[in-house]
Parts: C-alpha cells; structure tokens; sequence
C-alpha cells in the first residue's frame, strides 16, 4: 500500500489552541517509542524533565511494536485527534514520510540540538532537498555476540574475515557443543533481511539503485547473487533458525543456549541472561543486596559472553552492516508543536545523549559518542558503526517494508529458491513500488 493518504498533510506547524488535557488541567503531549530500546531509565528521565521544564504539561509515551508501524502511522499522521506529537521511526522508513509531508519542519532546530555533530546519514534520510523534516535519534550497528565456551569445545577461534565467520556458523552447527535439539551455530532466521544484507553491502552489492529518475532492483547484480550464495549457505548449513520468523529478540534463543552466535546492536548486551548467571532477583526490588546480585549476574553473562563486529572479506576490516537505528520528527498534523519541540531539546541535551550512550546506544549526536564508555561492547559498536550503510534513500521505501518484499524475499533463499529466479522476481517488486 502506498502513503498517498499523506500527501494531505500539511508540513506547517499545527494550532496550539485544541489540545489533549492532562489530569492537572495541563496539556498532555505523546511520544511514540519503538520497541524496548530505550530503557525505562530513559523513558522515566523524559518524563520527569519534561514536567520540570513544562509545568503543568505531561509527557506520556507509548510503546509501539516495529512490526507493522508503518501502517499504524499511516493512520494516526492524517489525524490530528489520533497523532502523537512526537514520534520515532526507522530511518528506513524517514524518507516515505518526509516526502510525504506528514512532518513539520525542524530546520531551525537542527544547528541548535548539534548541527554537523548530528549523524548525517540519518539527517539526510529525513531531509527533503534543504529542509530537515527529521533528526537522528540513535544509531545501532550490528555486532556479533557469542558465546566463549561453546566456541572452547568445537574448536572455533573468533574469525577475522567474512569467510572465517561463515566457516564458523557451519561448524559449530555440526559440533552442536551445546548439545541442543535444534542447535545453531548463527541465530539467523529466514526473515532476517537487517543481518542478510550485510552479505550484500560488503560483497559490493546493493538492494536498489538509482537510474536516472527510475528505481532498479539491484538483487540479481553478480556482487548481490555472490553475497546471496553465502546467505543461503548459512541458511542451510549453519542454523536452525525458524524460516518464516524475523530477527525479533535473537538474545532468547541464545539465552535458551540453542545458539552459539547472534547479531544485533550492541545495546543487546543487557538482555543476555544464561541460567548458570541467572540470581533470580526481583527486578523492583531497590536494595542493596540485590543490586548487588544484579551486578553479579551481569558480571559472569558478560565474562561468559564474546562480542566483535562482523567481519568484511579482509581481515581487519568490518563488514559493511546495516545501519540500524531511528529517527524523530513532529508529525505535522500534531497540535502541540512547542512542546514537541521542547521534548527534542530534551532528547538532544548533552545529559540525555550521553545516557543513550551509556545504555550502548549511539547518540544522534557524534559529539557524545565516547559515553558509548571503551570496553569491548563499545570497541564493537564503534567498529561495526564505521562502515555501516543505510538502505536507498527512495521516497517510497517504507512502502517496500510495509510490502515485506525483503521478508519474502529472504525467506526464499533460505527456503532453498532458485537465488536468479527469487532476486529477478524481487527486484521487479522492489521497482514497482519504489517508482
């Protein structure tokens, strides 16, 4: 489905003069979050500062699923009684909605929360010719976790190149040192087209080109179709991943210890909890004793747990990842512009960016990357995130990801497709809907 529903937003500022009432008798603004990557300790930091430079006005966030957010915002930006005021997105999917008119324009904003210092890839994601309908809200480069025990017993060193890692995933498949049904070498489901396109990026490939004014699928490119071998290779051989699932939470079944391997942003770390680690704390409980205990069990999951980028076809140079990560923007059609602008500012305040970092995310603003701290979760994000890559910058991308062409495309490959056949059918579907 297309966002031409949008092309009736308007791009300027909302009226402040009908708004949500808070239980005070204040204004009540939204902010939609994606996921669980922003912590509780964030979530409540915006709250209360909020509040404190608001008074009597109210932040209330609302937690969105990333599976199907691109048509709930469909939805909810061409209403000015369902829109937040503040939303996040994947940066993938800023474009669509920049082109589309559905945010306001936040250019005069952009210099005074960082300016340069911002993450350009993302900024430029959200910018429609010079007018900046978007700002970078974290960036989360993929790293692989594994685990350093299970590499002991097959005997499978951390490797430094693509091939190395491939070799890995195989082996450690068939040692199964874990000795669990079903075992992986590589959390990698059939649907998990963030980690696939590594594969492709580094191989030289790429999803889509631009050709003049036209889109092109770019699947069926002998740079693609050699990264897309490998790809089916681990499908088959080096993981017994579901086929038909994405790459929601891969720290379970690594968790589980049906996993040796997973990818994802480095601020997975915190979601690692092996039995042998687990002290079984009560998560509310405020005493000493057990914030004791919970450094502990984080303590022996991170002494038992290895981290390291992904690595490109030479050694010592990463792969080229998926750049993962979010973007923010004031839907236009909100009603409470200040106050969506002064919870960015919040957002963009050197003490909120670097607890993004500290909570291993990369803040929108490069300035505060070290906050990132320079332990081996850090070393990892920071080398993973060099060389990262956003997907094609095309107006309607978020329609490819709203479509699932890359979910069905990938669960192909790993289904064992024809991989000439399943990318020139893709690649006609990706033109289709980016032209």
């Amino acid at each position: 489905m297309g966002l031409l529903a949008l092309a009736a937003c308007s791009s300027g500022a909302g009226d402040d003069a009908e708004t949500d009432a808070s239980p005070d008798g204040g204004t009540e603004i939204r902010l939609w979050l994606n996921g669980t990557d922003t912590s509780d300790e964030l979530r409540e930091y915006l709250i209360t500062t909020f509040a404190e430079e608001n008074p009597g006005s109210t932040l209330v966030i609302e937690e969105q699923d990333w599976n199907g957010l691109v048509p709930r915002l469909q939805t909810a930006l061409t209403s000015a009684d369902q829109t937040p005021d503040v939303v996040e997105i994947g940066n993938t999917q800023t474009p669509t909605f920049a082109y589309a008119g559905a945010f306001s324009d936040v250019s005069d904003l952009y210099e005074e929360v960082g300016g340069e210092k911002l993450l350009q890839g993302f900024v430029d994601a959200g910018k429609v010719d010079d007018t900046v309908y978007a700002l970078p809200y974290y960036s989360g480069a993929r790293a692989v976790f594994y685990r350093k025990d299970l590499f002991a017993a097959a005997g499978v060193s951390v490797p430094t190149t693509l091939a190395e890692f491939n070799d890995a995933a195989v082996k450690l498949q068939a040692a199964n040192p874990a000795g669990t049904p079903n075992f992986s070498g590589f959390w990698f489901p059939g649907q998990d087209w963030y980690n696939g396109t590594a594969w492709i990026y580094t191989h030289g490939g790429e999803l889509a080109v631009k050709d003049g004014d036209e889109w092109a699928g770019a699947l069926s490119s002998p740079e693609s179709q050699e990264a897309l071998a490998e790809v089916q290779t681990l499908f088959q051989t080096g993981t017994s991943a579901p086929k038909d699932a994405d790459s929601n939470e891969p720290w379970v079944p690594f968790n589980n210890g049906e996993a040796a391997m997973f990818s994802a942003p480095t601020w997975a770390r915190w979601s690692i909890d092996l039995p042998e680690c687990n002290k079984a704390v009560d998560p509310e409980d405020e005493s000493e004793e057990a914030k004791a205990l919970r450094t502990e069990q984080q303590k022996c999951n991170e002494e038992k747990t290895g981290v390291f980028a992904l690595p490109g076809t030479e050694a010592g140079t990463p792969a080229t990842v998926f750049a993962g990560g979010s973007n923010l923007a004031i839907p236009a059609k909100s009603e409470n512009q200040e106050l969506a602008q002064s919870l960015l500012k919040i957002i963009f305040s050197e003490e909120f960016q670097v607890m993004l970092g500290a909570n291993g995310l990369i803040p929108g603003n490069s300035e505060y990357a070290s906050s990132l701290g320079d332990d081996v979760y850090a070393s990892a994000a920071l080398d993973a995130a060099l060389g990262a890559k956003l997907t094609p910058a095309a107006e309607k991308w978020a329609d490819v990801e709203g479509a699932r062409i890359l979910e069905d495309f990938f669960q192909q490959v790993a289904s064992g497709a024809d991989l000439k056949t399943a990318a020139a059918e893709a690649d006609q579907l990706l033109a289709d809907t980016l032209n």
